[in-house]
């Protein structure tokens, strides 16, 4: 249809014709489908040039019946739907727009409020109308090009909704999309909610983008007004986007100020309590010492009524009262002086029982450090009582296995001096047999010498010898056998005989060495002992030293003119754990070092030598006083 428009068009109103329309390219006369893309893309040009110069003109909010705008939609419709893959369902095929702008609201955050306000409209049932109305409200937020540009940019995700070379995923979408940033200039005001989106018929009204003359006069003269225009409506914004950064900062201004006021008030508040804390115990005091002061008074008052009446008295009996005075003065001298002693020991034995109970738990977790300490030298000796043990019933295995081999040693030789006998009866068996046989040639000799004629009966005789000899020749033969395999038998238990000596000697230096392995461990443990004691006598003069250093210091600086008392608006961070202070982190003194920390690292009490009541103290200084009473308990 838009071929067969486009071929009539040109060739009745050539010269009319937009300079958008007049130039399509000879390869995309060959694909239809870039034909259709071209056709797409110009459409869009007039849609949104028109679209603009009309609403300048028009020179006031659109709203949804104006004609170019609902063209605008038409267009911008048929661009979305170019390419678009069908998809089955259960009522048929369907070619919806709702999927793929469905995706913006996952690539922008923003958008989500579009998304949701469509899917919430009462009147729309097809995805078509969905896609509409999207639209629609995309344009009224001025953010259509954005979210648009965002979707052209993901073609992954866009490839399961159109073709390859749909428009959406081809140079032309993104023109269309640069085209549509002009559309910002403009203000709408549609009405989504009662309008029918699902019925609607996108068919493009071409008569209105045809011109004549008039029409180029009149476009040039709102070209020059639209630039004006748009030149000052893009001040304004700009003004406004400033303003809006501006107005931004000094809210988030505003915020911290506020924030830090409300900080303020708060600490004020706390502040206040404090003073008001403060004053209520200066009153206190002030009672206090106002009694005090009543009841010296009074006790004044008694005493001098009672210096009075002794006067008299002395005066009345001068000579007689002066000692008995004396005495009586010296001995109310010395029972306070004994009073004040008294109450003074009585408040050391107070400090030093309270150090003695932290002394005596300090000595119980030592005691029980030592305890498994002496557990594990205890499994120590076990495990090395155990390896004496297998060690030495290793020792017994190995003499009883070399006195079974001694036994065979001594069967071995015990069977050597029997075949050594039966050699030598042998040897001696072979000499008779060898003094036969010379007896016996001499005998055939002389037979043969002296009996002549008895030849065959010596020759009878002589077979009968060489049988015999013959026969004593193979016991020979196999007597020399035997010996032999006896001598290559007693080779082999001689071998046998010397690798049992080795190892016999390999055996003993193995108990020379753990004799020397035992002894080197008695001689390091009474080393490790001597050490042991060595160091604790070193530690308890170490800590005898620390002790006195401490002392020393603390007279120091009482002479020096006490503690240094650090002011609350010095500290800003705590001292141990460097955190800053704040309404729930409090500053706390501690009253030894007079330093200022917080409360999880001053979290103790103990009684110092100035107050005998507990009173807060830091961790170091805790951990100080109480390895100086577990070192000096007296």
């Amino acid at each position: 249809f838009c071929e067969a428009f486009w071929g009539h068009y040109r060739r009745t109103h050539e010269p009319h014709v937009a300079p958008e329309l007049q130039v399509i390219d000879l390869c995309s006369l060959r694909d239809p489908m870039a034909m259709e893309r071209a056709n797409l893309l110009n459409m869009a040009k007039l849609s949104i040039k028109g679209l603009i110069e009309s609403a300048l003109s028009f020179g006031r909010t659109l709203d949804s019946d104006y004609p170019p705008l609902q063209q605008f939609f038409v267009v911008m419709e048929h661009c979305l739907k170019h390419g678009l893959r069908v998809k089955k369902s259960f009522l048929g095929f369907n070619k919806s727009l709702w999927g793929p702008l469905e995706l913006v609201e996952k690539l922008c955050p923003e958008a989500a409020e579009i998304s949701a306000s469509v899917r919430d409209l009462p009147g729309l049932k097809t995805p078509l109308g969905r896609a509409r109305a999207w639209l629609r409200l995309a344009l009224m937020q001025k953010r259509l090009a954005d979210y648009l540009r965002l979707l052209i940019t993901r073609k992954d995700l866009l490839s399961d909704f159109y073709e390859h070379s749909a428009l959406m995923l081809e140079e032309e979408g993104a023109v269309i999309v640069g085209l549509l940033v002009g559309l910002n200039v403009i203000d709408a005001n549609l009405c989504v909610k009662g309008e029918d989106l699902d019925s609607q018929v996108g068919v493009i009204d071409f008569s209105m983008y045809l011109k004549n003359d008039i029409d180029d006069y009149r476009s040039e003269e709102r070209n020059s007004q639209i630039a004006s225009i748009l030149d000052q409506k893009n001040y304004v914004e700009e003004l406004n986007r400033q303003l809006n950064s501006t107005v931004h900062g000094l809210q988030g201004r505003v915020d911290s100020l506020e924030k830090s006021n409300s900080k303020l008030i708060e600490e004020l508040a706390i502040a206040k309590n404090n003073i008001i804390k403060l004053q209520e115990e200066n009153q206190q005091l002030r009672g206090e010492n106002s009694l005090i002061l009543l009841k010296t008074q009074q006790h004044l008052e008694v005493t001098q009524g009672d210096v009075s009446v002794e006067r008299d008295t002395y005066k009345q009996s001068r000579q007689g009262l002066d000692e008995m005075y004396n005495e009586a003065r010296r001995q109310l001298k010395e029972e306070c002086q004994l009073r004040q002693d008294v109450e003074n020991e009585l408040v050391v034995q107070v400090s030093m029982k309270q150090e003695m109970e932290l002394a005596m738990k300090l000595l119980e977790k030592d005691i029980h450090e030592k305890q498994d300490t002496l557990i594990g030298l205890r499994h120590q000796l076990d495990e090395v009582k155990a390896i004496n043990v297998e060690m030495y019933q290793k020792m017994q295995s190995s003499d009883e296995e070399m006195k079974k081999k001694n036994d065979m040693i001594t069967r071995l030789e015990e069977k050597t001096n029997q075949i050594t006998a039966t050699m030598k009866q042998l040897e001696q068996r072979l000499q008779e047999a060898e003094k036969h046989r010379t007896s016996a040639e001499e005998g055939t000799r002389r037979f043969k010498l002296d009996f002549a004629n008895k030849a065959d009966s010596l020759q009878r005789q002589i077979e009968q010898r060489e049988k015999q000899l013959q026969q004593l020749e193979t016991d020979l033969k196999i007597e020399r056998e035997w010996r032999q395999t006896l001598q290559n038998d007693l080779g082999r238990e001689r071998d046998a005989v010397a690798q049992l000596s080795t190892e016999a000697l390999q055996i003993n230096g193995l108990k020379k060495e753990f004799h020397r392995l035992q002894d080197e461990n008695i001689q390091l443990k009474s080393i490790c002992e001597d050490q042991e004691q060595a160091l604790e006598e070193l530690g308890s003069k170490l800590s005898e030293s620390k002790m006195k250093i401490e002392d020393i210091k603390e007279a120091n600086k009482a002479l020096q003119g006490g503690q240094v008392w650090l002011k609350d608006k010095e500290a800003t961070h705590c001292k141990l754990c460097e955190k800053e202070f704040s309404i729930s982190r409090r500053k706390h003194h501690c009253r030894n070092c007079g330093e200022i920390f917080c409360n999880s690292c001053s979290d103790n009490e103990l009684p110092l030598p100035v107050s005998p009541k507990p009173v807060r103290v830091c961790d170091t200084c805790h951990a100080l006083l109480l390895q100086r009473c577990s070192s000096n308990p007296t």
